[in-house]
């Protein structure tokens, strides 16, 4: 670079010539020379400016147009270890903007010399906001108001384009209307020099601005989320009254350390952060986000976050708000590995100081990796990266990074239960015994004894499976620690993994596919069920491995398939080969439901096959010598079959003599011999045929002429109800359709008159009088509740008949009667919002418990863990339930009993 004169400047071309981008910096220098004239014989002379200059013209663009701008600038690099006159001496809003963009360009400087390392970077910066704030609040005469620092700012370790997070605290006597004005005008001056973000206070952007310590307390006794607790982990006073922070303080104290942060907080903190993740994977930035992506930045403050919480009520030394100080504690009182400390350090150090030279750049909130190879090159040039003979800058600095994470990642995924696993092994240096039981009780993990025996067993021994579980433990306990009962997952896995061949498939299946494991985590810590059938058949879990795990068999392979495996086995062991075809399926079934890729109305489908696909095998078994069908009703014909459903149906057969009747009560009775079998343990299906004419007292199959004969004479209204749902599944196709022909007839071509309608209701109005379980809530049962599932039910099969809309199946019925507008939209999608909800919950809850149950469990760890089977807390799943049945009642007040509510 040449002077005005012509001559050159060695030694600056020579330290250009290295900088990271030497265009941009000539360019930069040139530009400071036009605005200072002399510049360049300084720099050719003054060591410390030339590579301060060169490092910051270099780095940011926004401090380049600083140092051409403001002549008081070029000082501040002439001497970067004094600090500019403080805060405190400011008179006006414009000297404190001049004098906070001095310090940031000298803590800048300092950084980009090497100087300073990134904790004492991040530590200047949260200084120079904390002196900004103390001068904002001076300048707005709001020194009465105490400021508290959250996040970065809180933990001393902000970032070069952080937000400054802060809520405000005042003292009790103090006016509210002047406080909020206070406090607005502090963000009003602070904002000049800093972003000011207040969202972390109590109720976000809906919540007042300033609040008592008193209002604080109450707020984090009755409504603070579990992430408002995890935020307390770094607010610290910045600046107001020192009493009022001590306090502040001690309040903290009190309601993040001596209350019980229990597995569903845990849970809870733990799901947030998955959501962003997922948000993250779906952006433009994915594979880029340096914060948030997975082996970022909030993998590491998470983790140490997280062991606060579940360790810091009993070891005060772990609760620094700073991210490296309380790991490097973590590791030294061994809640952590060493070795994962270390690694976390230095890739938290890593990825922050990229992260810095992104954003000091232009001084905006960057968190993603550039796309483009040419920003990507210059950014590893500024971050020192030169090629050698074997790589580019560029490809080091990509090289590098995509290690950092997926190191990051990799300790993050274990980090929790590796020294919960050295502890249970006793080695040197482990976890203590107390420790390990916190750590456990916090992810969910109650019986501390069994778990250690579990882990000890999986791991026991030097064969190739053992050695594996070794290593996978800690993701496995991870995993379950995600599902809603990690004991009974731990448990199934543990069974799972005794015995030959279901050892040999699980260790298969984990070795080739992680997510198998991970998905088989989450079904057995929350399906007994499900364990059971996978123990029976565990070639299944590899199925888990697949992109589309456990694809479903259509109707026609499923009879072959249970057809097959009745072909050659004799009469009495039928009964276990049709079990056993069943439950392979309903494992698949079920898993899809659970890993979510069925949805409600697909799974219900699916059981409705899988019963038709079974009663057509079972009554091709019993070898029926005349024409004999099998009609289903209620949800079993609406294609609507819940886990706990029983089949309701009727037997129709074709011949009006003795010889006929007899063969269909032979039919009949082997039929539900074969599918409901002699004992709970055979049955396949439960049948029910308590809706054929003259219910238990009929026979138990009628002939077509029979069930015409019976219609036209003794056919109650509810029986013209429960034909509305009327559906061929089994047998005889055209005996199927002629049957459908009566119930044409009958149903929807006579007319329906009030009378019908009166009587549908009174009976809709006994059973809610008479039907609902002694002891049961009616507040919260599923079926019988007001707003429930019979409530709509009923709902929409008034509907039906009064307006000729046909349809087996309630949600196709509400879709019909909205097109048709018979219903209004809304009123349709209150109905199927409650139906769905109700009947969604109650195959939760039958995959959890394993039986039957058709109300919200009234016991705590039920209930729990049927609402995180839901992603939900038991609050959150009780409220929104009386929300949607309270909606789906009213719009049932109005269109099945007729009752206009009453105005305001």
């Amino acid at each position: 670079m040449s002077r005005a004169d012509g001559e050159v400047v060695p030694l600056l071309d020579m330290d250009i010539d290295d900088a990271g981008d030497p265009v941009s910096v000539a360019r930069a220098i040139q530009r400071l020379e036009d605005a200072h004239p002399g510049l360049l014989d300084e720099l050719g002379t003054h060591t410390g400016l030339r590579r301060a200059v060169i490092a910051v013209c270099g780095a940011s663009r926004s401090l380049t147009t600083l140092l051409v701008s403001d002549p008081g600038a070029m000082e501040v690099l002439r001497d970067l270890d004094t600090r500019p006159v403080p805060a405190d001496s400011v008179l006006d809003e414009a000297a404190l903007q001049r004098w906070k963009n001095h310090e940031y360009l000298r803590i800048a400087a300092r950084d980009l010399t090497g100087r300073d390392e990134l904790p004492e970077v991040a530590a200047h910066i949260a200084e120079l906001a904390r002196d900004v704030l103390l001068a904002s609040s001076r300048l707005a005469h709001a020194e009465h108001l105490l400021v508290i620092g959250m996040g970065k700012l809180g933990g001393n370790e902000l970032n070069y384009a952080s937000d400054i997070d802060i809520i405000f605290v005042s003292p009790n006597d103090s006016d509210p209307v002047r406080d909020e004005a206070a406090a607005r005008e502090i963000m009003h001056i602070a904002g000049r020099c800093f972003r000011v973000d207040v969202n972390l206070r109590p109720e976000g952007r809906s919540g007042r601005l300033t609040r008592t310590l008193l209002s604080y307390e109450a707020y984090w006794r009755q409504w603070a989320e579990p992430w408002e607790f995890q935020a307390l982990l770094k607010a610290r006073p910045v600046s107001g009254p020192a009493e009022l922070g001590r306090d502040f303080l001690d309040a903290v104290d009190v309601h993040l350390w001596e209350r019980p942060f229990s597995a569903d907080e845990l849970r809870s903190l733990r799901s947030m952060k998955a959501r962003a993740e997922m948000e993250v994977a779906r952006s433009k930035s994915a594979g880029r986000d340096l914060k948030r992506g997975a082996g970022g930045i909030r993998d590491i403050e998470f983790s140490v976050q997280l062991l606060q919480l579940v360790h810091g009520r009993h070891d005060p030394d772990l609760r620094s708000p700073t991210t490296l100080d309380a790991l490097n504690e973590l590791a030294s009182a061994a809640y952590i590995d060493h070795q994962d400390a270390f690694v976390l350090n230095g890739c938290y150090r890593f990825l922050r100081t990229v992260e810095h030279r992104l954003q000091l750049v232009d001084e905006q909130q960057v968190h993603a990796v550039p796309k483009d190879d040419a920003e990507r090159e210059r950014l590893a040039r500024v971050l020192g990266y030169r090629p050698d003979a074997d790589l580019s800058a560029l490809g080091a600095f990509d090289a590098e990074l995509i290690s950092r994470q997926a190191t990051v990642r990799s300790v993050y995924e274990r980090l929790y239960f590796r020294p919960l696993l050295e502890a249970f092994s006793g080695s040197t240096g482990r976890l203590s015994r107390s420790a390990a039981e916190e750590r456990l009780a916090a992810f969910g993990f109650h019986e501390s004894g069994r778990t250690r025996e579990a882990v000890q067993e999986l791991t026991r021994g030097l064969t190739r499976s053992s050695r594996l579980m070794d290593q996978f433990l800690p993701l496995l306990l991870g995993w379950l620690a995600d599902s809603p009962d990690p004991d009974q997952g731990l448990l199934g896995l543990r069974t799972l993994a005794s015995g030959t061949q279901r050892t040999t498939e699980l260790v298969r299946s984990f070795r080739e596919s992680p997510e198998a494991a991970r998905r088989l985590s989450l079904i057995l810590g929350t399906s007994r069920l499900i364990g059971r059938l996978l123990e029976q058949n565990p070639d299944l879990i590899a199925e888990l491995a697949e992109n589309d795990p456990m694809a479903l068999q259509s109707p026609d392979e499923l009879i072959e398939t249970a057809h097959a495996m009745l072909t050659w086995r004799e009469p009495a062991e039928r009964n276990v080969a049709l079990r056993r075809s069943n439950g392979r399926e309903l494992v698949r079934i079920a898993a899809r439901d659970l890993l979510g890729f069925s949805d409600l109305q697909a799974t219900e489908s699916h059981l409705t096959r899988l019963a038709e696909a079974t009663l057509q095998t079972a009554l091709g078994a019993c070898d029926p010598r005349i024409p004999f069908a099998i009609v289903s009703l209620g949800r079993f014909g609406g294609a609507e079959l819940s886990y706990a459903s029983d089949l309701d149906v009727l037997f129709v057969y074709e011949g009006t003599d003795a010889a006929a009747l007899a063969e269909a009560e032979r039919v009949a009775t082997a039929l539900l011999r074969f599918v409901g079998g002699d004992t709970p343990v055979e049955r396949i299906w439960a049948l029910d045929l308590n809706l054929r004419p003259e219910g238990r007292h009929g026979p138990l199959a009628r002939s077509i002429e029979g069930f015409d004969a019976y219609f036209q004479r003794w056919a109650a209204v509810w029986e013209r109800q429960a034909l509305a749902r009327a559906r061929p599944v089994a047998g005889d196709l055209a005996l199927g359709e002629r049957f459908m022909e009566l119930v044409d007839h009958h149903v929807w071509q006579l007319p329906f008159t009030d009378e019908h309608l009166r009587e549908i209701r009174r009976v809709k109005a006994r059973i809610e009088r008479e039907r609902l379980p002694a002891g049961d809530d009616p507040q919260f049962h599923l079926k019988l509740g007001r707003g429930a599932l019979v409530d709509v039910e009923f709902c929409v099969q008034l509907l039906q008949l009064r307006h000729g809309v046909r349809s087996p199946g309630t949600m196709r019925a509400l879709t019909l009667l909205a097109e048709s507008g018979k219903v209004t939209a809304t009123d349709a999608a209150v109905l199927g919002e409650a139906y769905l909800l109700c009947e969604e919950t109650r195959n939760r809850l039958f995959l959890i418990r394993g039986v039957p149950d058709d109300a919200l469990p009234r016991s705590p760890e039920q209930l729990s863990s049927l609402a995180r089977s839901l992603d939900a807390t038991p609050s959150e799943l009780r409220e929104h339930y009386r929300r949607v049945t309270r909606r789906a009642r009213q719009v049932v007040e109005r269109l099945f009993y007729g009752r206009v509510p009453e105005g305001p």
